[in-house]
């Protein structure tokens, strides 16, 4: 297959997505969305309506206004303003006309629609004596578009899989916004699916789904390829779900994704003890950075991970900018925007 018709299948690809995603969208907005320039549409990240301001769209780093005819600009002038109706109908349509059935999704800011794509809330919030109890008087919608990016891990499996066809603890590191959730989902499809050229058997995976990024979840359905033989805990804290996964059903590896929490570091304490793996992620941007927190540098310090991958956008979502050997810091690979800053305190 060459190269231009492998950009094509996957510009068509992404408009399939938008395509699907559109059906989610109150009739005004949808009617806008639909008038976007296709090959804007197949890198489409982002759709942001926020009550009497302009609608907004994100992708390849970049944002927009959008006025109604679809067209793209950098000035709000001319933008199509979004209503409160535009954000209720918008809801009604996600939720299948039963705001009443999310109710529970609302208390955390966000609701999974069918194709994995998450819709972030905001508006009132109602506390509870438990907390958050929901939100009401809805004030802006960011609608995230979930795509899967099948293949990005054959990059990193020669530095996480070893001669022997063993998987290494794997730390994935990187600003936000950089594909360190894209990439840890398809080290999950591939090490479930395994790797024969190297040597590597499919294994049990455990997945803790914290924000539902990584299976998004729809009606308890992962919407994204984790591999055959991956088990998902969907809205599970990731300290607690690492520990129901311990104790009853028995993975091989555990992935979760942005860790920090010092009850996490005691969860993974335990995998360790089990003899079980772990892939995971956190955010930072350089070695000194990640050993300058407090709950994941003491676990690097400890070399409890045996590879760390630095991520960043530099050429391009996903860049893999550099790899450590986590038993003693040094360096296995070395891209040309990688830092070394280790020493900053």
């Amino acid at each position: 297959m060459g190269k231009r018709e492998t950009s094509i299948n996957k510009s068509e690809e992404g408009l399939s997505v938008i395509s699907n995603l559109e059906l989610y969208l109150c009739p005004d907005v949808r009617s806008i969305i639909k008038k976007l320039p296709d090959d804007f549409k197949s890198v489409l990240e982002e759709i942001r309506l926020r009550v009497n301001r302009p609608l907004m769209v994100s992708g390849n780093q970049k944002e927009y206004f959008v006025d109604i005819n679809g067209g793209l600009t950098l000035t709000p002038v001319g933008g199509y303003y979004i209503s409160k109706e535009n954000i209720e109908k918008t809801l009604q349509f996600a939720s299948n006309y039963s705001i009443y059935s999310i109710e529970d999704e609302l208390k955390n800011g966000y609701i999974t629609i069918h194709g994995g794509h998450r819709i972030g809330i905001v508006g009132k919030v109602l506390m509870g004596n438990k907390g958050i109890r929901t939100l009401k008087n809805f004030s802006g919608l960011n609608i995230r578009v979930c795509r899967e990016k099948l293949g990005i891990a054959s990059k990193a499996l020669p530095y996480i899989i070893n001669s022997k066809g063993e998987f290494l603890n794997t730390l994935l590191v990187s600003p936000p916004q950089c594909g360190k959730t894209t990439l840890l989902r398809d080290i999950i499809r591939t090490i479930s699916e395994g790797v024969p050229h190297m040597n590597f058997r499919g294994l049990k995976v455990g997945v803790v789904d914290e924000r539902s990024e990584l299976g998004a979840c729809f009606e308890g359905v992962p919407q994204n390829d984790l591999g055959p033989r991956t088990d998902i805990l969907d809205c599970c804290p990731k300290a607690e779900g690492m520990i129901m996964l311990i104790r009853s059903m028995s993975p091989q590896v555990i992935a979760t994704d942005e860790i920090g929490r010092t009850e996490d570091s005691i969860a993974i304490e335990e995998a360790m003890m089990a003899g079980i793996k772990l892939i995971t992620t956190v955010h930072g941007r350089s070695l000194g950075d990640i050993l300058n927190k407090n709950i994941i540098g003491k676990l690097v310090g400890d070399g409890v991970f045996e590879r760390i991958i630095f991520l960043s956008n530099s050429n391009g979502v996903g860049t893999m900018d550099s790899v450590i050997d986590g038993s003693n810091l040094t360096y296995l690979y070395k891209g040309v925007n990688y830092k070394d800053d280790r020493q900053v305190v």
